[in-house]
């Protein structure tokens, strides 16, 4: 099963991109195959232009295709997740994310923004055909600091949320290969009933 790491901020080195590493660290521990776009790397005239044909937007455009979950993070700003992201889900085709898990993620200035994620992001990725959007997880600049001397520090009942949200997409994962686990056909004289 593949993960997709889907940074939707502005900058590479923002505490949602820090946060979403942290979480991909997690994940990659557990021996999932991840693989990562930054949306803020890709061309910004074809993001704008919407030239769904660039090579770089039609590799983005296959990372989701051939992923089977998706940890979306975002910083919020004025309630809403960021411009970039919203740019490329747009690019998106209506069940773009058909079959597919989500994590959002994001992170805000304070706790007043929690909301944006339920109100603004998960319509967004519901009308995208996500077939399951597992619960939200917000941080807020407080929650996740970081210095060159001492590298993340998360707020301990953020780590608490953060191995919740790994344990909720690996179950969800587990159960879409379940799901997926074909049954060989059953001869039809083999089946014996009782009445």
């Amino acid at each position: 099963m593949k993960i997709l790491l889907l940074a939707g901020s502005p900058s590479p080195s923002s505490r949602s991109a820090r946060l979403l590493h942290h979480l991909g660290d997690s994940l990659a521990l557990l021996g999932h195959d991840l693989s990562r776009l930054q949306v803020s790397g890709l061309p910004a005239h074809a993001l704008l232009h919407a030239e769904i044909a660039h090579p770089s937007l039609r590799g983005a455009r296959e990372q989701v295709d051939e992923a089977d979950a998706l940890v979306i993070a975002t910083p919020v700003y004025k309630a809403a997740y960021s411009g970039v992201l919203k740019v490329f889900l747009d690019l998106l085709p209506q069940d773009g994310l058909a079959g597919k898990l989500v994590l959002p993620l994001a992170t805000g200035g304070s706790q007043s923004h929690m909301l944006a994620l339920d109100y603004a992001l998960r319509p967004v990725l519901s009308a995208l055909s996500a077939r399951h959007i597992l619960p939200s997880i917000y941080a807020t600049d407080a929650q996740v600091t970081w210095s060159p001397e001492h590298g993340l520090s998360l707020d301990p009942a953020l780590k608490q949320r953060l191995a919740r949200g790994v344990d909720n997409l690996v179950a969800g994962l587990n159960a879409l290969h379940d799901a997926a686990v074909e049954f060989a056909p059953v001869d039809f004289s083999s089946v014996r009933c009782s009445v």
